[in-house]
């Protein structure tokens, strides 16, 4: 079967993203105005303006009137009452998710991991680093740390098909979570891993989450560079729906 010709509108559309995504356009740039694409491409200002509302929607660039068009810089929100899926998040900018596992390693639990996982003795727990990518791009560093004896099943899992976070919202039913959210510093290996500068800003989010047996599953620290996230909170009046006694601490995860 012969492949399916590429229309004008697609390949233009496409073009761009590529530019966009592959950072060859970086955010903040301004992309060729309407006059000439239609040039470059031999085609309508129709096709053109079709093809910049598409990219608009997709908050891949903004149109600004009598200035042209720019290059948006990506920018993912959370929910922080929620335990949001990191896959969900790159996906909702129009952008490709993948993921690598920077480090796994079994062993011991330190003083401070006790701590926060809320255990007085020593317990086997399971380190993985991991970086989450939209595009080509370094999106969040996921920097955790499992309870063995809460989740042994993991100590044997890969996490080569699906990424810790969302491998555990799948396989651990949790009934409470906590959040603590920092302004913080990039250390070097941080910055290393996001591509970022050392001690640029970076959002992070802190999270403890427990299992029904009030059993501490896991700690996780995630980094993002402070200007592609922000974080979204819902609220009602007191009285006015179930949950609305959550609270917001700052900072947490």
């Amino acid at each position: 079967m012969r492949p399916k010709a590429v229309s004008l509108h697609q390949r233009m559309l496409s073009d761009i993203q590529q530019l966009i995504l592959t950072g060859a356009w970086a955010a903040g740039s301004r992309i060729p105005i309407e006059q000439e694409l239609m040039k470059q491409y031999s085609c309508s200002r129709m096709t053109v303006s079709k093809v910049l509302t598409q990219l608009a929607n997709a908050r891949m660039i903004e149109r600004r009137r009598k200035s042209g068009s720019i290059v948006s810089r990506p920018h993912a929100q959370s929910a922080v009452l929620t335990i949001p899926d990191i896959k969900s998040e790159v996906v909702a900018l129009g952008l490709e998710y993948s993921f690598e596992i920077l480090r796994k390693v079994r062993r011991r639990s330190s003083p401070e991991e006790r701590a926060v996982l809320g255990v007085e003795r020593s317990i086997t727990v399971l380190e993985i680093a991991c970086c989450h990518f939209a595009g080509p791009r370094p999106f969040c560093l996921e920097q955790r740390i499992i309870n063995l004896e809460s989740v042994p099943e993991a100590a044997d899992e890969s996490f080569e098909q699906m990424a810790p976070g969302a491998w555990l919202l799948q396989r651990v039913p949790w009934t409470l979570a906590e959040h603590r959210i920092r302004a913080a510093e990039a250390d070097p290996e941080m910055a290393k891993t996001l591509k970022i500068r050392a001690r640029s800003a970076v959002l992070t989010i802190e999270r403890t989450t427990r299992s029904a047996e009030a059993a501490t599953v896991t700690f996780v620290k995630l980094a993002y560079p402070a200007d592609l996230h922000e974080l979204v909170a819902t609220f009602s009046p007191p009285g006015e729906m179930p949950g609305d006694n959550a609270k917001l601490h700052s900072p947490g995860k």
